[in-house]
């Protein structure tokens, strides 16, 4: 139902403008017409409709498929773009789908790392986001998003951040693509390509949101 995602929208913006100060910039690196593949680290919830708002297109984006578990959140989901994925195996139904959604020159939205950094920091990715970019030769865009970890309710506390109208940005990067690969590819490859993915993504984070990529830059070659 699509009706619903564009009527979320500007509630969505309007909650935020009120409760944060919100910042967005490199909407110009959107395309405007075209399939192209969102990348971006996941540090809390709000982050899958602060990216959306954040577009002047649909998202569709891939979600943990245990939220599917519940009948009325996964009809929720589903009506506001969101198709589930298995994290921790090759969920082929899933690749296939979102194959198919770029096929169909939609953009399409995930999380590498496949779940949220409760300290704020990029961990280890899994190779989803580098198969379906290969399979698609869709155009990737990076997006780094910083002070979504301050929109936390703290037990003790309470909602404290309310008070304080936290500052949070989307920072949008330039499209790319990934690097040819010589030959058939192999899980070495893959992790490589992953890391390529990661380190555009690096490149707009603070050096504190940094974690288990902080070393990590671009690669311009995939070994043989």
């Amino acid at each position: 139902m699509p009706w619903l995602y564009y009527a979320a929208k500007p509630i969505v913006r309007t909650l935020l403008l009120l409760l944060t100060r919100r910042q967005v910039k490199g909407r110009e690196n959107i395309p405007s017409q075209g399939p192209f593949l969102i990348v971006a680290n996941h540090v809390n919830l709000i982050d899958v409709p602060l990216v959306s708002i954040s577009f002047n297109r649909r998202l569709i984006f891939l979600t943990k498929k245990e939220l599917f578990h519940f009948r009325w959140i996964g009809y929720l989901v589903g009506s506001l773009g969101g198709f589930p994925i298995y994290r921790e195996q090759l969920d082929r139904k899933a690749l296939r789908q979102a194959n198919q959604v770029l096929a169909d020159g939609q953009a399409l939205f995930i999380f590498p790392e496949g779940t949220r950094s409760r300290g704020g920091q990029l961990q280890h990715a899994f190779p989803g986001s580098a198969l379906i970019a290969f399979r698609s030769g869709a155009p990737i865009l990076p997006v780094a998003i910083t002070g979504t970890e301050k929109l936390r309710t703290d037990r003790l506390r309470g909602a404290t951040w309310l008070l304080r109208r936290p500052r949070i940005r989307v920072t949008i990067g330039r499209p790319f693509h990934l690097p040819p690969v010589n030959g058939r590819l192999t899980k070495a490859k893959l992790t490589e390509l992953t890391n390529f993915i990661m380190g555009h993504i690096v490149e707009l984070l603070p050096v504190e949101y940094r974690g288990v990529y902080a070393e990590q830059g671009k690669s311009d070659d995939i070994k043989d």
